[in-house]
């Protein structure tokens, strides 16, 4: 995917999401997922729309990638700590950075750059280079050139693991933006009627789109979930939150593949190893 450079050029350094990062942790009560991080450093930061909406790739926006640097560098750095289920947390170390206000972006790229065996590339422009890993490139490829029935048929998969029921796809003909139905039954005491909507995009979902969907349910759905290969902009997100309305839940690309990742559907886990060279080197002293 090209990238507009000159709209990538006025999103800041993933090296200035150090700080918000810790900020955000913090103020959601020492942990949160990257979404729950994602929302709150928007909220801190108040960067303009027109960087928040700025694309990186099909599925992430150049925000969203130079967070999730931020929090490796921030992990590496001993900072922050992040578990299987994709939940970070403050660590002590990151708990009193923040609180001291010390929060030195250089010591922390050096860092991580000597501990990935790099001490050259220790530059914003060296590291937003480095791309997403192969594996994803390759499954976001794959949805893209889905055919639409499969794409369907892949989500009903899906929310079936998810712990939905009764899931149906709806005819190919076309229903008014409806592409399945489902059942969600929570502890098994509540349940709600959800249909759902599928989007193979290459970039973003707007406003106008959620409210599409939106109109398009009858009353006896409680619940719409939209799912997309791309990501959704700004207004899309208030839109879908907007309060008074029907919410509507939202699916972009990359937490498409963590869900196809964690129930393993298409994708298969190849376990690896990273060599602590420290250790070794650590032997001879």
């Amino acid at each position: 995917m090209a990238k507009n450079q000159t709209a990538v050029k006025k999103c800041p350094p993933f090296t200035y999401f150090y700080g918000p990062t810790l900020k955000a942790l913090d103020e959601l009560g020492g942990s949160g997922s990257n979404e729950e991080i994602y929302n709150r450093v928007l909220l801190i930061t108040q960067l303009p729309t027109e960087v928040v909406d700025i694309m990186h790739n099909f599925t992430m926006t150049e925000v969203e990638y130079r967070l999730a640097w931020a929090r490796t560098y921030l992990k590496n750095f001993g900072a922050l700590e992040n578990s299987k289920h994709r939940v970070w947390s403050l660590t002590a170390k990151g708990a009193k950075m923040l609180k001291e206000n010390n929060i030195d972006a250089k010591e922390i790229s050096v860092f991580t750059s000597k501990k990935r065996g790099n001490t050259t590339a220790t530059s914003e422009e060296d590291l937003v280079k480095i791309e997403c890993t192969n594996w994803r490139e390759q499954i976001t490829d794959i949805l893209l050139h889905l055919d639409p029935y499969a794409f369907e048929r892949l989500a009903q998969r899906l929310l079936r693991e998810c712990g939905f029921s009764d899931v149906q796809v709806t005819k190919r003909s076309g229903d008014g933006g409806i592409d399945g139905t489902g059942k969600l039954r929570i502890q098994g005491i509540f349940s709600f009627n959800v249909a759902f909507q599928c989007k193979r995009y290459k970039g973003q979902v707007g406003a106008a789109e959620i409210r599409d969907f939106r109109g398009s349910l009858s009353t006896n759905i409680e619940k719409g979930v939209l799912i997309t290969t791309g990501t959704f902009t700004k207004a899309a997100k208030e839109e879908a939150a907007s309060e008074g309305k029907r919410l509507i839940d939202l699916m972009d690309g990359e937490e498409l593949i963590n869900k196809l990742a964690e129930y393993g559907i298409g994708l298969n886990e190849v376990k690896s190893y990273e060599v602590d060279e420290d250790f070794f080197n650590s032997l001879l002293e």
